[in-house]
């Protein structure tokens, strides 16, 4: 495993969930985070759970374009360099029949989850490819759902299948730079997006009935994003799946 505690790294959605939990473990590595969400509050509240003077909160929104460019301005303006990029900003569609998704909400969907991280690692790309020493490491958010569906839920499953497309991608295109790029496919983590797993009915399964699901705690995604992390550049974990053990993926249900 690499030394990082010079190295600079930056989570878009570090504000909640699996971006806090990897934050904190890149932190607890020696890494410098810059954190990056939407609600500069959150940010924060994730820098303070970590060791002092190891983070910068940057609020951005994935949806804007010009956030996204200001964003790596300001890593490249304050660190000069970049060596981690963790693609974690993500959101869902409200759960309705295929037919009646609105364009809007497809097009909301796909901006966050697939337009964001293209531009990110096209950014990524620029720092990375010139700066000595040459090149780093980018990892993407995935899912359970990069290989498997839940009902009513075209719109994310669709950009997480285009998540892997651009992790292969990406890896081939930066090889000649010395850029990394893998992908952790997230299964139940224990996260604000998950709870209702565990509350109320539960969660919609494919025979239409509902249930609550096991879920795992986001710390294992979080050590698995700064284990990938810390590999040396010429090792590379293309795709690695955190699942809890007992959710109904592997075995039909």
């Amino acid at each position: 495993m690499t030394e990082a505690t010079s190295k600079i790294a930056l989570v878009t959605g570090a504000g909640t969930g699996v971006g806090r939990a990897a934050s904190l473990a890149l932190m607890d590595k020696g890494y410098t985070v810059v954190l990056a969400g939407r609600r500069i509050e959150m940010l924060e509240e994730t820098a303070k759970l970590g060791p002092a003077g190891k983070s910068l909160c940057v609020s951005a929104d994935m949806a804007n374009p010009a956030a996204i460019a200001a964003l790596f301005d300001k890593v490249k303006a304050t660190y000069g360099r970049l060596d981690v990029l963790f693609n974690n900003a993500g959101m869902g569609a409200p759960p309705v029949n295929f037919e009646d998704l609105p364009l809007e909400q497809w097009q909301a969907v796909v901006n966050t989850n697939l337009t964001a991280p293209f531009l990110c690692t096209q950014h990524a790309f620029r720092i990375m490819k010139d700066q000595t020493p040459r090149g780093g490491r980018i990892i993407n958010n995935g899912s359970i759902s990069a290989h498997a569906p839940r009902p009513f839920s075209a719109a994310y499953t669709s950009t997480k299948h285009a998540i892997t497309g651009l992790t292969k991608a990406s890896n081939l295109d930066g090889r000649m730079y010395d850029i990394a790029v893998g992908q952790v496919d997230i299964g139940n983590a224990a996260t604000p997006m998950t709870d209702r797993m565990v509350n109320g009915p539960g969660v919609l399964q494919p025979d239409g009935t509902t249930k609550h699901e096991p879920r795992m705690d986001a710390k294992a995604v979080g050590d698995a994003v700064a284990y990938m992390a810390g590999l040396p550049l010429d090792a590379n974990v293309l795709f690695m799946t955190v699942m809890a053990t007992k959710m109904p993926f592997v075995g039909r249900g």
